[in-house]
């Protein structure tokens, strides 16, 4: 039996129904083989990063546990992009849905297409505020916890919505 890891997915929606493509999302997730969901952030509104001039997005973190690979992981995010129709046209453009992995384990992966500890986490209060509600005092690449390094984060406007559980 393959160990299991345990690792965070960022997920954001801009594009058409937001709340129903976030729920997609982790329907497929959460219905994968080697694949638990073990806690969801709540849900957060949060204002488009990157300069392109867009809606604003629907943001939720998930804490997994998986026996998938990282690689294997990579693949089903980028499934769930696939059957909830994104379209990859500009840069941070808009998205149905964006499922991008935070952390998996303790791995630290650079390769072409997979980079993990995500290199962008800890500047994105839209990954931060979420990943502070499931694991505050979680340890980031940078040696501070979340809340730590979310306190530093300026500018970026993001509000509790909800939940999806």
């Amino acid at each position: 039996m393959t160990e299991s890891i345990e690792a965070y997915l960022s997920l954001g929606s801009n594009l058409g129904d937001r709340r129903h493509n976030l729920e997609e999302a982790l329907r497929i997730i959460g219905e994968t083989d080697g694949v638990s969901i073990e806690r969801l952030s709540p849900l957060y509104e949060t204002g488009a990063v990157g300069g392109v001039e867009q809606d604003d997005f629907y943001n939720i973190v998930a804490r997994i546990t998986t026996s998938l690979s990282p690689r294997e992981l990579l693949h089903l995010a980028q499934r769930v992009e696939e059957r909830l129709h994104r379209v990859r046209v500009e840069r941070w453009g808009p998205r149905t849905v964006d499922v991008d992995i935070l952390l998996y384990g303790e791995a630290s992966i650079a390769e072409t297409d997979l980079v993990i500890p995500h290199p962008e986490m800890e500047n994105r209060a839209f990954v931060l505020a979420p990943l502070g509600d499931i694991a505050p005092q979680l340890m980031l690449p940078s040696g501070r916890t979340v809340s730590e390094r979310l306190a530093g984060i300026e500018g970026q406007a993001v509000k509790i919505i909800g939940s999806l559980d």
